[in-house]
């Protein structure tokens, strides 16, 4: 822990973010286990995805960007929110416009810019979409440790990308599943499930340098991370979580996912 602590944030995200990549990877391995996953046990999982997303927007963003606004000369309510709204709404027009298919549906429901891209194309760009607000929420988190805030702990950003690396498991799961069960080869669902968290490392580093280069926009980029990973878990997760039916397995998924990221930010946080 000393040694990765004198590290730089920008190498601290990297490596923070390489490890929920690879959670995302092992995910996608179940696929040589298995060709099937049990649909009640997958929308747990997705569900306790979606419960590990709406703490860590709380715990490990939204109420670190709210304590520190206290400082600054606006109420402390006003950048958290307009950041946590900008997160939302840049989710929105990014899901509005870029072409993509959501997993499960007929390549005639993509949605955004209409496009003859190959289904699996679009597919990947789904998940993808999803893991953009992930990695960025990791970056802003290890980006703020360089201004030595009271708020921002190394601890805290451990623990959200323990976090989102543990939810990030079964969303590798969940792409890589239905691709073997539609006829992809074991390789290519597992290439395809891993590849879809990709952009995280990239998305991680770019959000520490941001904040690292200007302090006064750390509270909106918290929030505005914190209100990407809420649009993400109502726009999609849930509702794949629930699509068979299985709302009750699902919400109790949500439930024990929350209790899990709240006990670890708050327990090394």
């Amino acid at each position: 822990m000393e040694t990765f602590a004198k590290l730089h944030p920008i190498i601290q995200t990297l490596i923070a973010t390489l490890f929920t990549w690879g959670m995302t990877a092992l995910g996608a391995g179940l696929v040589f286990l298995t060709k099937t996953i049990n649909r009640k046990l997958l929308d747990f999982m997705l569900g306790f995805a979606g419960g590990v997303m709406i703490a860590a927007s709380f715990w490990s963003l939204l109420a670190p960007a709210i304590k520190m606004s206290e400082s600054g000369s606006l109420p402390s309510w006003l950048p958290p929110a307009i950041g946590f709204l900008s997160g939302g709404i840049v989710l929105r027009l990014i899901d509005y416009l870029l072409p993509h298919l959501h997993l499960g549906s007929p390549v005639e429901e993509a949605e955004g810019i209409k496009t003859k891209w190959k289904r699996t194309v679009l597919l990947i760009l789904a998940i993808t979409l999803h893991n953009i607000p992930e990695g960025l929420a990791v970056g802003v988190a290890f980006g703020a440790l360089r201004y030595g805030l009271p708020t921002a702990s190394l601890a805290g950003a451990i623990a959200l990308a323990i976090g989102i690396g543990i939810q990030n498991f079964p969303e590798g799961t969940a792409v890589s599943m239905p691709l073997r069960r539609e006829g992809f080869s074991r390789l290519r669902s597992f290439w395809y499930g891993q590849l879809s968290a990709v952009v995280e490392p990239i998305a991680g580093v770019i959000g520490a340098a941001l904040v690292m280069i200007a302090q006064p926009i750390l509270p909106y980029a918290l929030s505005f991370a914190a209100g990407a990973m809420i649009f993400v878990v109502i726009e999609d997760v849930i509702p794949e979580s629930q699509m068979e039916g299985h709302t009750d397995i699902a919400t109790m998924g949500g439930i024990i996912g929350f209790t899990v990221m709240m006990i670890l930010d708050v327990a090394l946080g």
